[in-house]
């Protein structure tokens, strides 16, 4: 028995140790921006790796889902008080008797980081860069007006990612943003701006593939997916991870906002990442950069304040894939469905500009 014992305290050490080591290896890595909200992020998803590995994990999500046309109304995705079916989800409206109730915070994210033309960079990587001289390069690609084939992609790595049912400035502690009810989640903003693309003449796919039903190995299934899409459309030259942030603390959530005609509407944030030591195998991060930029700089023009900082990091995440290939936070969990469904359509007018649609 005390051999069994001892056995087991040895065991437990080393497991102990073990946990120790890595907490102490990624936690630099997380707090180096200076930003909880991606400090958060680093601990509960991927590092952003590029290659597609072998699956450990159980796979609990379905094998595949079919690739839908953008042209596919999102069904039951009203965003006006109170028409919304909320079955299944979370209602602000609802009885939530013996509940906390906590604050949502409206937040407009603006000037911050390196001034490029009318827009933000928040560098984070701790190098000099020419930013401007990015923005002006041409684009390495381009796409064709009324194309019978498909020149967009749009899919979600973390397909439950979800948003407040309401513009409300509370939510009470049984609120969880996360659901497969596209009427609530960033599938819904993908509905809206492909069918915003599709109007504009850009011929759009919108995969809604579940890959998150673990968080492990996500981005890998996803750039699976898109290999899979690409090989199925050759001519697709945009990919689009589209996301929503999470910002605030457990008791105060924060939602980015910005007004156009009257209308509130959620902030983006687009996320460009860089290799400049060839770690990642990520040769192209300038031509994402540049596609990216063009972007930022355009929404500003069209939209004032539609985008928080472009974020620019170490990370690659599935951009190295294409040259048009950027991830794309579409507000935060504390955003309302009306909030960021407005903004999927700004975002389709922005995109069908710089694309010349």
């Amino acid at each position: 028995m005390r051999i069994r014992k001892f056995f087991r305290v040895i065991f437990a050490v080393l497991l102990i140790a073990t946990a120790c080591c890595c907490l102490t290896q990624r936690l630099p890595e997380c707090l180096a921006g200076g930003d909880t909200a991606f400090a958060a992020a680093a601990f509960r998803l991927t590092d952003g790796k590029y290659r597609v590995e072998a699956q450990t994990e159980p796979q609990t999500e379905p094998s595949s889902a079919a690739a839908v046309s953008a042209a596919a109304q999102a069904s039951g995705s009203s965003a006006e008080s109170g028409t919304q079916d909320k079955s299944g989800y979370y209602d602000s409206f609802g009885d939530h008797s013996g509940e906390a109730r906590y604050s949502v915070e409206e937040k407009t994210v603006g000037a911050d980081g390196t001034a490029v033309e009318n827009a933000y960079v928040k560098n984070r990587t701790g190098l000099e860069f020419d930013f401007d001289s990015i923005l002006h390069t041409p684009l390495t690609f381009s796409t064709e007006k009324n194309s019978q084939t498909p020149q967009v992609l749009i899919y979600h790595t973390h397909t439950g990612e979800a948003y407040l049912d309401e513009d409300v400035d509370y939510f009470y502690e049984s609120f969880y943003s996360r659901t497969q009810n596209e009427s609530f989640n960033v599938v819904g903003v993908g509905n809206v701006l492909a069918e915003t693309l599709e109007k504009r003449g850009i011929r759009t796919v919108h995969d809604k593939t579940v890959h998150d039903s673990t968080y492990n190995g996500s981005y890998d299934r996803s750039a699976e997916t898109v290999y899979a899409d690409m090989a199925e459309n050759p001519d697709i030259k945009v990919v689009l991870d589209i996301h929503r942030d999470a910002l605030g603390t457990e008791e105060c959530k924060v939602k980015t906002v910005f007004e156009h005609d009257g209308q509130k509407a959620a902030q983006i944030m687009i996320l460009s990442g860089c290799d400049v030591y060839g770690e990642r195998g990520f040769d192209n991060w300038q031509n994402n950069l540049s596609f990216a930029l063009k972007l930022q700089t355009t929404a500003e023009s069209m939209y004032p304040g539609m985008t928080r900082p472009l974020s620019f990091d170490f990370f690659a995440y599935n951009e190295y894939i294409c040259d048009g290939s950027l991830l794309i936070e579409v507000g935060t969990d504390a955003n309302s469905v009306a909030e960021v469904q407005r903004t999927a359509e700004y975002l389709g007018e922005v995109l069908a500009a710089v694309l010349g649609g």
